[in-house]
């Protein structure tokens, strides 16, 4: 079934999608899903961020995004960065947490080889950003 999709001339629609370092299942645990959900809302709400479809799966989310006044790609950067630490400390703090310490040393290993972290990185480093800009390209990556 096709559809037509009227796309905004002011708002640029792109498929994203970021995984984990080494591609660790961490959204198995619906608290750490909830944290990249509160800072979706966060970022449409205060950042000018729209979310057209998105998808949360056990290592990588999937986002079809858009936004009419602020630039997308910094605000994907700030999102990264915000659910990475607080995703981090959440699987410190939780006790009932069984692949705690793997899952920490997984993360710390992979911050030792980039400049850009301090201590620990959690999301691979590229969105593989894809303009949708045709029905054909928006269908596909809703599918």
């Amino acid at each position: 079934m096709s559809r037509n999709y009227k796309i905004s001339d002011q708002s640029q629609l792109h498929f994203i999608s970021f995984a984990t370092v080494n591609w660790i299942d961490v959204f198995t645990r619906p608290a750490y899903k909830d944290i990249v959900v509160d800072s979706l809302n966060y970022c449409v709400k205060n950042k000018g961020l729209e979310v057209y479809a998105w998808c949360i799966m056990s290592n990588h989310v999937h986002l079809i995004i858009g936004s009419q006044s602020a630039n997308q790609s910094h605000i994907i950067r700030d999102l990264k960065k915000h659910t990475s630490k607080t995703i981090v400390k959440a699987i410190v703090d939780n006790p009932q947490e069984s692949r705690k310490e793997w899952m920490l040393w997984m993360f710390e290993r992979a911050g030792k080889f980039n400049s850009n972290n301090k201590d620990f990185q959690f999301w691979q480093q590229h969105n593989q950003p894809i303009e949708l800009n045709s029905n054909f390209l928006i269908e596909q990556k809703l599918n």
